[in-house]
This record gives structure tokens, C-alpha cells and sequence, in this order.
């Protein structure tokens, strides 16, 4: 759980922005999102074998 302290004197439009950067640090929306709908365990498959792919075509990239 996300929590910040409203200091004494501090706007509420500050507050508001602390408090949505440490959720976005925190990737709660990013995790909210993900298990939004179901995927299927062939759909999760595929997504994890093109995020390897991607991954290792950076890598071998960067290494030129």
C-alpha cells in the first residue's frame, strides 16, 4: 500500500502528485491492469517468449 504525508501547508495538487509518482514507482497500475482480464496460459506463453526475443535482439545489438 502506497501511503504519503500531507505536510502542513502543502497544496493538494502537490499532494495529489506525490502520491501518483509513488504509485507509478510502485508499478501498482502497471499490476492492476495486467489482471484485468484473463489471459490464457498459451496467450502468457507467447508474450514471454517475444519479450525474450526482443530482449536477446537488444542485447546482441548493443554488444556491435
Amino acid at each position: 500500500m502506497t501511503k504519503i504525508t500531507v505536510y502542513e501547508g502543502e497544496s493538494f495538487d502537490n499532494a495529489m502528485r506525490r502520491f501518483r509518482k509513488s504509485v507509478e514507482r510502485a508499478g501498482i497500475l502497471r499490476a492492476i491492469k495486467k489482471h484485468e482480464i484473463y489471459e490464457k496460459p498459451s496467450e502468457k506463453r507467447k508474450r514471454r517468449l517475444l519479450a525474450a526475443r526482443k530482449k536477446e535482439y537488444k542485447r546482441q545489438r548493443e554488444e556491435l
